[in-house]
């Protein structure tokens, strides 16, 4: 469902080659955590896949659209929900998620049927027609959510989702992720929170200075090192970030 294929970007001013010829695949029925220390590539590779950002070389395909020729097709199929929720604070949350549905075309039926699951799942219903910014942190990454799914993607990427989220939250979350990939659909979720990825990611990319050095299942991958933990492995294979 999510194809980069020989991906590079440099970011002229630094010189700094943030994607170095990354490769790798997410398929559809499954999670697929991408996990890198801090400035190893992780965001620029999202902001890519999801049109944000431009890159000179090589191709990356969302249920084989790609994003470069196609980009309006492509982006119809993500849900994305960035690490920073920014939300236009100054309307209610229901405008908010309204705004999000116009954009994607989603029927007034649909969009009432999905946002009332979600606000129930999130606990949301009370504050749903407060301005968004009353919101506490964790609220306003709740609508951010909320926003991003209202049209029923196909894929999800979720870049550190599950911050400022309160257990409960949390927990439901990882729930819905599990029941999207069920279907047939795929979650790419970004994430430092290793033990988590390690319990819930069927497949794992960790990139390290703009290079993908682990990709696989998280059984297989455990395997070959001698069944390590995913963080003693992550914190291997990145040791040089460190130094």
């Amino acid at each position: 469902m999510i194809k980069f294929t020989n991906v590079s970007k440099t970011y002229a001013k630094a010189g700094v080659k943030a994607l170095d010829d990354v490769s790798f695949e997410a398929v559809g029925g499954e999670i697929f955590g991408f996990l890198g220390p801090n400035g190893a590539g992780k965001t620029t590779a999202i902001k890519a896949l999801t049109g944000i950002l431009m890159f000179e070389s090589g191709t990356i395909t969302v249920c084989g659209i790609d994003i470069k020729k196609e980009p309006i097709a492509a982006k119809k199929l993500i849900g994305y929900v960035p690490d920073d929720h920014i939300v236009y604070d100054k309307l209610k949350g229901r405008e908010y998620v309204d705004f999000m549905a116009d954009i994607y075309g989603v029927s007034l039926s649909d969009r009432k049927t999905r946002a009332d699951n979600m606000l129930e799942i999130f606990a949301l219903k009370d504050a749903f027609d407060a301005p968004i910014k009353t919101y506490s942190h964790g609220m306003k990454q709740k609508i951010c959510i909320i926003g991003a799914l209202i049209h029923n993607p196909k894929i999800w990427v979720l870049d550190e989702p599950m911050t400022g989220l309160d257990p409960q939250s949390v927990f439901q979350l990882k729930e819905m992720m599990k029941r999207h990939c069920e279907a047939g659909n795929s979650v790419f979720f970004s994430t430092h929170i290793l033990d988590v990825a390690e319990k819930i990611c069927d497949r794992v990319g960790i990139i390290s200075k703009g290079k993908i050095v682990v990709s696989g299942s998280v059984a297989e991958i455990k395997q070959a090192s001698q069944d390590v933990s995913l963080e003693e492995i992550f914190l291997s294979v990145t040791a040089d970030k460190f130094l």
